[in-house]
């Protein structure tokens, strides 16, 4: 890679989440393809992380404070001057319109990755992976380029090759309980990058119980606080039970599931790519609107907030799901259709292209 490099700005600690992470990451994983190193300047918790980034091909820099405070900002100005990147990419919750000011003024292509649109974006590039807000929501610069909404959601590689195997829904498995052979299903558990609220265990127990399931497939990041005690659960279980943790166990368990249950996250644009149908429900407020949008393009059903969501509805609403084969069908075409996976590499043909010598001279002779 003999390009200039990018640097990301983001952080994945236990009270932030890791969702910002894993997008970046898939981010990233575009960026190579268009041979430029990525260096990562973030805070991790755990350290561990960062071989995760490492191995991927990327670079870590550790970050001294969070993103977004005074201190960050002086060494996001001293990293700059010392690798002299083509671009920074921030994504961040607490980022101020001041300190995106800051890092704008050194004269780099500042990218900004957002879907709260809470604060002033004086960025050349302004990303929204998911499906909502829109442009509206979002104050920026007369000169920004928005690049929000389905053609940018970022799915990862692994994910989007799944489309092709899952071109149709695989059959029910066939269990035979004396001289009755009888239809089960699978469902797939994946509340996204957070479960802030430790649900996977609980839901996991709910839905195995539940009329012709078959098998729940679970899939939790490595980080999980109960990752011992789920693993311990399905093993205890292991005939109704599975966890997936790595890319190649996990794209497994899509091209074999009949559903699955989701919080509105990133992970459920990836599912709705490969055409999942998908029970939704919410644990974060920011996925709200994304969760809308899934369900009014008829890729998923919300089921709701999760305390106000009852065991009986949950119960109620996979049951229905099981038993309307068409509802399932059409909720794969919609995902499908509205998802089709190529939203990190329009997002770094973008970046691309404002980075052109073209570019760079069409600016030069209007500020003349």
């Amino acid at each position: 890679m003999t390009r200039d490099p990018i640097i990301v700005r983001v952080d994945a600690t236990t009270q932030g989440g890791y969702e910002r992470l894993a997008r970046c990451m898939t981010l990233a994983a575009a960026v190579q393809r268009r041979r430029r190193p990525v260096y990562f300047l973030s805070l991790l918790e755990p350290n561990g992380l960062a071989m995760g980034i490492k191995r991927a091909g990327n670079n870590w820099i550790a970050a001294d404070y969070p993103a977004g405070s005074a201190g960050d900002a002086q060494q996001m100005q001293r990293e700059i001057a010392r690798l002299h990147p083509a671009a920074v990419f921030v994504d961040g919750p607490d980022v101020t319109t001041n300190y995106l000011s800051e890092i704008a003024a050194t004269g780099v292509l500042l990218a900004g990755m957002d879907h709260a649109a809470l604060v002033r974006f004086p960025t050349k590039l302004l990303i929204n992976p998911l499906l909502a807000p829109n442009r509206e929501s979002y104050e920026h610069e007369t000169d920004t380029q928005l690049l929000l909404g389905k053609r940018y959601a970022m799915v990862r590689p692994e994910i989007r090759r799944q489309r092709q195997t899952r071109s149709q829904e695989p059959p029910p498995i066939a269990t035979q309980n004396g001289t009755i052979i009888s239809s089960q299903y699978r469902v797939l558990l994946a509340l996204g990058e957070d479960d802030p609220n430790l649900m996977t265990m609980d839901l996991a127990k709910l839905i195995v119980n539940a009329p012709r399931v078959g098998k729940v497939d679970i899939v939790v990041r490595r980080e999980h606080p109960q990752l011992e005690e789920i693993r311990a659960m399905v093993e205890e279980h292991k005939e109704l039970m599975t966890l997936a943790l790595e890319p190649a166990e996990i794209s497994n368990r899509i091209t074999r599931c009949h559903f699955a249950l989701t919080s509105g996250s990133g992970w459920s644009l990836e599912l709705a790519c490969v055409g999942v149908p998908q029970l939704l429900l919410l644990q974060n407020e920011m996925h709200w609107p994304n969760a809308q949008r899934l369900e009014d393009e008829g890729a998923a059903a919300v089921l709701g907030w999760h305390e106000n969501v009852s065991a009986q509805t949950i119960r109620a609403g996979v049951q229905n799901l099981i038993a309307d084969a068409l509802d399932r069908k059409s909720m794969a075409r919609c995902g499908r259709k509205l998802i089709d996976g190529r939203g990190p590499d329009r997002l770094v043909t973008a970046m691309e292209i404002l980075l052109s010598p073209q570019q760079v001279g069409e600016a030069t002779r209007q500020a003349a």
